[in-house]
């Protein structure tokens, strides 16, 4: 089983209807060791890619996403939940501390705190 503890930063794979994949460097955060929770713009690629299939695949990266580990079989789920929403929020601002709240203040400011989309890793 993958360790994230120390990770900063994940790869999200996705697929494409054609099955080729598509890797992602995100910010994540455990909620425990097998449920962790991304944000993204609800318009991304990656996430209408899930809509069409919840298969997915982490490893840890670095920030441009360069693997650092082993790639994980997973399945990754968009979350329409307010309490769970609300959860995975706090686990990232728990996270990422002021550089959530930074990347949060831009958002709000930009209007696009309000078109995310919260995914949900489940490994």
């Amino acid at each position: 089983m993958m360790n994230l503890e120390a990770a900063k930063y994940i790869s999200l794979r996705t697929f494409r209807k054609s099955g080729v994949p598509v890797d992602t460097p995100v910010w994540f955060a455990s909620a425990d060791s097998n449920k962790h929770y991304v944000f993204s713009a609800a318009d991304a690629g990656k996430v209408k890619r899930l809509r069409n299939s919840a298969k997915a695949q982490i490893a840890t990266c670095d920030g441009r996403g360069g693997s650092l580990g082993e790639w994980t079989d997973c399945e990754s789920y968009l979350v329409d939940d307010s309490e769970e929403i609300q959860s995975a929020y706090r686990c990232l601002n728990s996270k990422y501390g002021w550089m959530m709240k930074i990347t949060d203040f831009f958002s709000r400011l930009s209007g696009r705190i309000n078109h995310r989309a919260v995914i949900r890793i489940e490994t």
